[in-house]
């Protein structure tokens, strides 16, 4: 049986201005790199800038998603908007996986015809990037722990930081010894990198927005734990999904005894209970059904 686990909330307008704070660090890098990457001829520090441009357009997606998150259930969003930072996630990974697999194409060309390189250049560069990437993530690493959203942007950094230290490595051989493949090289490493994390995160939003059941939660020891409550005989047609990323929900039918149908209220208010205290489940849709009128071989999941 899992359970949910409460995080520390970081108040929502600091939490925005460490998003801002990195959207225009990242930008500013961005254009350092690939001016940098034109004049030194270096396609790792290109690839980087490309890395952490897709870095700064994660920020803004999920600076947008933050906000529009909070807005409250409407006519249009009966479930509210929350979802939005799901969305925000995948397309994020998703750009994460395009940009990888561009930037192994192109280290793989460039393997087979090294181009010159200014070594010192990537250096210096390296190292600023490796600062503002550093920093980035230490804005948003407390922040990831509750917002998928928020920890697809900290992977980004994440992986941005080991990307300068490499990108720094390179050009130090470059300079010392004029391994020229090495910038190549880094750069297909870079790449596997990044398409590790996105394939590795990218199950979660997708579980989410196809209405999985909550991964941390067992269904049935659900199922269970419904069926234990005192008057109840029987359950299906139960959707156990994720209305938001830390928000769990039930849908089902539940068949009460005779008994258990002349106390419904008790019922359903023990049955809410156990949901809240045992699972964390705060939203659940409950139709209850008399033993004798009961529909006949139904499916325990879905709404066959």
């Amino acid at each position: 049986m899992g359970h949910h686990h409460d995080h520390p909330h970081i108040d929502p307008a600091s939490g925005d201005r460490r998003v801002s704070i990195s959207i225009w660090a990242n930008g500013l890098l961005t254009i350092a790199q690939i001016v940098g990457g034109i004049m030194a001829g270096s396609l790792s520090l290109i690839a980087d800038a490309l890395h952490n441009f897709s870095d700064m357009a994660a920020l803004v997606i999920a600076f947008a998603a933050r906000k529009i998150a909070r807005r409250p259930a409407d006519a249009h969003m009966t479930f509210g908007y929350g979802r939005i930072e799901i969305v925000a996630a995948l397309i994020n990974y998703t750009t994460l996986i395009i940009v990888g697999a561009y930037l192994i194409y192109e280290g793989a060309m460039r393997m087979i015809n090294p181009p010159e390189i200014e070594g010192w250049t990537i250096v210096i560069i390296g190292g600023v990037a490796l600062v503002i990437d550093a920093l980035t993530a230490v804005l948003t690493w407390s922040m990831q722990k509750e917002s998928v959203n928020i920890r697809a942007l900290f992977l980004h950094n994440l992986s941005d930081a080991f990307a300068s230290i490499a990108v720094i490595i390179g050009g130090s051989l470059i300079l010392l010894y004029d391994m020229r493949w090495v910038d190549p090289a880094i750069t297909i490493g870079i790449a596997l990198y990044i398409l590790y994390l996105a394939f590795s995160e990218i199950g979660g939003p997708i579980r989410t927005l196809m209405l999985g059941s909550p991964p941390d939660i067992d269904g049935q020891s659900v199922i269970e734990t419904v069926k234990n409550v005192e008057g109840v005989q029987n359950i299906h047609h139960v959707h156990l999904w994720q209305m938001q990323e830390n928000t769990a929900a039930l849908d089902c039918h539940v068949v009460l005894t005779e008994i258990g149908w002349h106390q419904i209220e008790s019922v359903k208010a023990e049955i809410k209970e156990q949901l809240r205290m045992r699972f964390n489940i705060a939203h659940s849709s409950l139709e209850f059904e008399h033993s004798d009128h009961a529909h006949q071989n139904a499916s325990l999941y879905g709404h066959e």
